[in-house]
């Protein structure tokens, strides 16, 4: 996910720190949300072995579903950024996500 370790006394407020009995050990840095869609974008391409806008519209249509159970939609220009990565535009994003809801009776 892009996150960064660092020490405790290193530690913003926005920060997880983890502690072992009692001790601060460790801080965790998140990445902010747009660094996390990046992220997920190119692990998915790795486990597909080619770039997004590659693959055939049925595995386009699964890579929307899997990004929008991840909340890759909430995030802001998330659609635009999405479908810049699956090389087609906004609007087809978007009608893939309705016709899942469609399916789903939504």
């Amino acid at each position: 996910m892009g996150a960064e370790l660092l020490g405790p006394d290193q530690a913003q407020p926005d920060d997880v720190v983890l502690a072992w009995e009692g001790q601060d050990v460790i801080a965790v840095r998140l990445p902010q949300l747009s660094d996390s869609l990046d992220h997920i974008l190119a692990a998915m391409e790795r486990r597909h072995g080619m770039p997004l806008a590659d693959l055939d519209r049925k595995a386009k249509q699964s890579v929307v579903r899997a990004l929008e159970a991840r909340g890759a939609f909430s995030v802001r220009h998330g659609v635009e950024t999405v479908a810049s990565a699956l090389g087609v535009s906004r609007f087809t994003v978007y009608n893939y996500l309705n016709r899942e809801h469609a399916a789903k009776g939504e």
